[in-house]
């Protein structure tokens, strides 16, 4: 891995932890087995207590248990594993969200214990869908980002059974085993947006693609300065002038033998944000800076399960990865930058930088001929107001494309809601001397982003997701665990997964 002379950092620091403990952990469909340390019972709104945890309903309840899903209670034993009570909430209304919450809950009432078993009632869920859920759950609340730490307390888990009641054991192995690939993709996106700024640089980015694509099946092509010099990128270049990092433009391709469909993903990867000659101010979300580069994360995470997940679309992703710094040699408001194709920008803020780096990818995605364009993007701070920080935005120029990004949100459990493309408002990105300008008015930022990116999609069909809102959280929340979350990066899994059958014309 490259390391610029200014860093004094050891060149073995490991920069995928959580992939590396995902790598590690087992799962069993079946019964608990005899070395398990817990092992934990749904207990639903109504019906029968199972008979294995040792307490009826009576007893949780005067011990203060709640059946609703998220809460546990934790029975420890003289002997044998510690029994955990998991609530599942009404049971003929747990759906994969409620799953993928149970087993959650679960997981970090054990998180002291690194061999532990599940065992869920009968659910009207497919069992395969079920077990994913729940596999998903389960490793998502149990990461933790640690390298850094000096001793670290974090107990990781190495072995996981599943038993799901009267549900085929060959259909809980096949949900299980596509668990663990969808949980890689977020895992993958959560390392990466946890990297603290002087340890993931945009050349090391392209670093770390090579060595998932080599290993995950997928192709990669590393751009540096002078091959975006050639191919125009004014946009990339333009935000890197202010870094002594090299920018990288990462191309990355799936093309799978029969493939039905291209597919093209943005990712804004802005390695570490200062907003440039437009300075952030020193607060909280300015520490959180080094998540700006969370869509890249997410697209290189989603990338690294299509092929294990089965996924017959063909896909092309760019990853537009650079710092935005302030120096002698930044680019300054009032400067006009020529995108990648012509189109000339006018800066009217440099910390609206993600969308000038993104400008250029967007053409380059209609120049490859794909038939659909996702991007996403810590775009706008107008998005965590809009929506706050579970929820984000979604835009789309088609109705097909939003349908294909929402019921990849529903599958996966991440919440998208869809905002109007309101055209009206490209009036506010209007410029005196150039094509377009980079900033909006004081009103619709998320809108207007968003209007100024579909200006380079044109009429392409197209999904633009911002996550600027729900790329983090400040503590643990289900499966989120605190710190990056790699919110998109199933959403853009699934929606690879079903983009060719969700195509209108499509077979």
């Amino acid at each position: 891995m490259s390391r610029s002379a200014n860093k004094l950092i050891p060149e073995d620091f490991a920069t995928l932890p959580g992939l590396d403990e995902l790598d590690g952990l087992s799962v069993a469909v079946g019964p608990p087995g005899d070395d398990v340390e817990a092992v934990g019972y749904t207990v639903y709104a109504e019906g029968e207590v199972p008979a294995d945890l040792g307490l009826d309903r009576a007893a949780l309840t005067r011990a203060g248990f709640d059946p609703r899903i998220g809460r546990t209670l934790v029975i420890p034993t003289p002997s044998g594993p510690d029994r955990v009570a998991v609530g599942g909430g009404p049971r003929d209304s747990t759906d994969l969200v409620g799953l993928r919450d149970v087993a959650a809950a679960f997981a970090r009432a054990t998180a002291r214990r690194s061999r532990v078993a599940l065992v869920i009632g009968t659910s009207d869920a497919d069992p395969a869908a079920a077990a994913r859920a729940l596999v998903e759950g389960a490793a998502l609340a149990r990461y933790r980002y640690t390298p850094l730490q000096s001793a670290p307390t974090h107990t990781p888990l190495r072995t996981l059974a599943l038993q799901i009641e009267e549900a085929a054991a060959d259909a809980v192995d096949a949900g299980a085993a596509a668990g663990l690939v969808t949980a890689r993709a977020t895992i993958i996106a959560r390392d990466l947006a946890n990297t603290p700024p002087g340890h993931l640089t945009a050349t090391d980015l392209g670093d770390i693609a090579v060595g998932l694509g080599s290993r995950y099946g997928f192709g990669v092509e590393l751009s540096d300065r002078d091959d975006l010099i050639a191919l125009g990128c004014g946009g990339l270049l333009g935000v890197n002038q202010g870094s002594v990092e090299e920018p990288r433009m990462i191309t990355l391709t799936y093309e799978p033998e029969g493939a039905s469909g291209h597919l093209g993903m943005v990712g804004k990867g802005i390695m570490y944000d200062s907003g440039g000659i437009s300075l952030k101010p020193s607060d909280p979300m300015h520490l959180l800076m080094k998540m700006d580069m969370g869509g890249a994360a997410a697209v290189l995470g989603a990338f690294a399960a299509l092929r294990d997940a089965g996924v017959d679309t063909r896909v092309t992703g760019w990853l537009m990865c650079t710092d935005n710094m302030p120096s002698a040699t930044a680019y300054k408001l009032g400067d006009v930058l020529v995108a990648r194709g012509g189109t000339t920008v006018e800066v009217k803020n440099t910390d609206a930088e993600g969308r000038l780096v993104m400008m250029d990818a967007l053409v380059l995605a209609n120049e490859a001929g794909v038939d659909g364009i996702v991007d996403v993007a810590t775009l706008t701070g107008a998005a965590l107001m809009a929506l706050g920080p579970a929820t984000a935005p979604l835009f789309a120029n088609e109705q097909w494309m939003a349908d294909l990004a929402l019921a990849a949100s529903a599958a996966t459990g991440e919440p998208l809601w869809r905002l109007p493309l309101e055209r009206t408002y490209r009036s506010q990105l209007d410029s005196d001397v150039a094509d377009i300008a980079n900033l909006g008015g004081k009103f619709a930022g998320a809108t207007t982003a968003a209007l100024f990116l579909a200006h380079f999609v044109g009429d392409t069909p197209w999904a633009h997701i911002d996550i600027a809102g729900t790329m983090q959280t400040d503590s643990d929340d289900s499966w989120r665990s605190a710190g990056a979350t790699g919110f998109g990066a199933r959403v853009l899994l699934e929606s690879a997964r079903s983009f060719a059958a969700g195509k209108p014309g499509a077979d």
